[in-house]
């Protein structure tokens, strides 16, 4: 027995308001699972202890860095005012090493923080976009990886004039690719994740979408790899100091080494204390690492793995006129459309061949065929959400009248969720499981149209109501982890009329569900599209859908359309030898036929 909308929510309560995605409660799981690990608290809380020893070195120090005194020359340990000795220049080795942990951490952070910054930046960049930009980046960043490192930084000390903070930004970007490999892998199988392809049919911009749905799944390794960029960066500016690059008047683990290794057989505790400071901060930084790593990544879900490149611009396309006039009534518009994508030799491989098809306005139209017809990718193309690979040699894409084929990525922004939506078959995959049903509802609805956010919160409640979902403020808070199917494909649904578009395309919205939520599905779609006035384009398998919901249907066979018509009338008389196959396979001699309506029994089973 179907269980009602209304119980269709988890007993879970949302964690966090509408706008706070699950990185907040994953943070918090993550935090939770650092405190209590004992790695993570006893290094972290030696890192604390050095940094503030280096903040308050001005206070704590009886002398400066580089205060010398003839007096003090070879102090040793517990001699006054100098507890760990003095240097063979009469220098206190407490008072250096202390201000030696500021350097240490400027150049953690500077080195870091540059690596992050180019890392980050271009591996969105690249991983999102593919193609030529992404061989560019990735040209620069191989030229980059091969220059040594070390010995790069010592031929430019004059350049940087010993300032160890222009060395560090140096080394900051010899630090880049590894970043930028990380995040390009990440922002790849992030790219082509579900929920993304429907933050860009919703008119989301490039960067909102890098923002809000990539750099969540990003965050997590980056922030990993901080922590050891930062004891690279330590070990790095120490080794320079120690083999005399830089200014001798900044003090430094490296410089204070060297000075103790020419005094090792006068003081060789001048050389310890240096070192054993040096060990514990690049240590502590690895250490606290790897629970970093432990705990993020046990909290955050992992993107799906890749099989093809994929980029934002859009298929290469080369504009040629319609072979046909096609339906002068039609709202949508496909004529002799041909796509082909590369085989791995690079030779086109054609999907569609000559696809003509159109759906005129406050109608629905059925586009059945079996798996790998080339149905979702004639939706896609109608949708301009192909990936960079693909290719458009031949054909016209119209929307009352308007070409699409050709427009930019912005002018097609300017176009979907307006003027044309789409409904996609996998709900929960469609939802991006680092925000709240309402957050992504908002962001939709703000990107769409220039309302504000309260007004955009107060018209997502409004749809989720008229959807059906039974306690809209509520769900409004809930992550799609904590819903049904069902509802989850009614927040989709909502999603997509929220501005009323002309056009609708739903793409196998019922596959995923059981078969009482189907049959609320499409009867919610049906009164929609009555209330609205919209076109339906139904992309299917099922014939029973197609049967129950569409005025007309087109038939796909290897990427071409063998049969439009009426459905009834191809019910009836289908003149396709691929047609009759078809529905041999779900309709028998049982079959009811109504004037306007055919009727198989459990004609709701599909072709799989």
């Amino acid at each position: 027995m179907a269980q009602p909308e209304g119980e269709d929510l988890l007993s879970t309560e949302a964690a966090g308001a509408e706008s706070e995605p699950t990185t907040v409660p994953a943070r918090r799981s993550s935090f939770r699972r650092l405190l209590k690990d004992p790695q993570a608290v006893i290094s972290a809380a030696v890192l604390l202890i050095i940094v503030l020893l280096g903040i308050f070195a001005p206070w704590i120090a009886e002398h400066g860095p580089n205060d010398a005194a003839l007096s003090a020359v070879n102090a040793p340990v517990g001699a006054p005012d100098y507890p760990l000795g003095a240097d063979q220049n009469g220098r206190d080795i407490f008072s250096r090493l202390l201000y030696s942990i500021n350097t240490s951490v400027v150049s953690a952070l500077i080195g870091a923080a540059v690596a992050i910054s180019i890392g980050l930046t271009c591996g969105l960049i690249g991983g999102y976009f593919g193609g030529r930009i992404r061989g560019g980046i990735e040209w620069v960043f191989n030229l980059i990886m091969t220059l040594p490192g070390i010995l790069l930084l010592i031929v430019l000390m004059p350049l940087t004039k010993g300032d160890f903070r222009v060395t560090m930004l140096i080394y900051g970007v010899l630090l880049a690719p590894g970043i930028y490999r990380l995040v390009r892998n990440v922002t790849v199988g992030v790219r082509n994740e579900l929920y993304v392809d429907a933050a860009r049919v919703s008119g989301l911009s490039t960067l909102r979408i890098l923002g809000r749905h990539v750099m969540p799944v990003v965050q997590g390794p980056v922030i990993i790899s901080t922590a050891f960029l930062m004891g690279s960066a330590i070990g790095v500016q120490s080794g320079l100091a120690f083999l005399g690059v830089g200014s001798t008047e900044v003090p430094s683990f490296g410089a204070m080494i060297a000075y103790g290794f020419t005094n090792l057989y006068v003081d060789s505790l001048q050389f310890v204390w240096p070192a054993l400071m040096l060990g514990v901060m690049t240590a502590s930084f690895v250490l606290f690492g790897n629970s970093l790593r432990d705990a993020l990544e046990g909290a955050r879900p992992k993107a799906s793995s890749v099989s093809k490149s994929a980029g934002s611009k859009g298929p290469a396309r080369h504009e040629q006129a319609p072979k046909n006039p096609g339906d002068a009534d039609a709202l949508l518009s496909i004529e002799n459309l041909h796509l082909t994508y590369p085989d791995p030799s690079g030779t086109p491989k054609p999907v569609l061949n000559g696809v003509s098809l159109a759906v005129r306005p406050g109608e629905t139209m059925g586009l059945v065929g079996e798996s790998g017809s080339g149905k979702t990718q004639t939706a896609f193309a109608a949708l301009g959400v192909l990936p960079g690979e693909a290719s458009i040699p031949e054909g016209s894409i119209k929307l009352d009248g308007r070409e699409l084929i050709g427009l930019s990525e912005r002018q097609l922004r300017g176009i979907r969720g307006r003027d044309i939506a789409y409904v996609p078959q996998e709900p929960m995959s469609n939802l991006d499981p680092s925000f709240t049903i309402g957050a992504q509802m908002v962001e939709s609805l703000r990107a769409a149209s220039s309302v504000s956010r309260s007004a955009a919160r107060k018209r997502a409640i409004e749809l989720l109501g008229h959807v059906g979902i039974a306690d809209p403020e509520r769900t409004m808070r809930l992550y799609p982890h904590q819903i049904s199917g069902g509802m989850a494909q009614r927040v989709l649904i909502a999603t997509a009329v929220a501005c009323r578009p002309r056009v609708l395309i739903a793409d196998e919205p019922t596959t995923a569900l059981d078969v009482t939520i189907q049959a609320e599905i499409l009867d919610l779609l049906r009164d929609l599209q009555a209330e609205m006035g919209m076109a339906i384009l139904l992309v299917t398998h099922n014939f029973g859908v197609v049967a129950d919901i569409c005025e007309r249907m087109a038939v796909m066979q290897d990427g071409r359309v063998v049969e439009t018509g009426d459905v009834a009338e191809v019910f009836r008389n289908p003149q396709h030898p691929y047609t009759q196959k078809l529905l041999a396979s779900i309709l028998d001699e049982s079959v009811v036929r109504d004037d306007d309506r055919v009727l198989a029994g459990e004609s709701s089973e599909g072709i799989n």
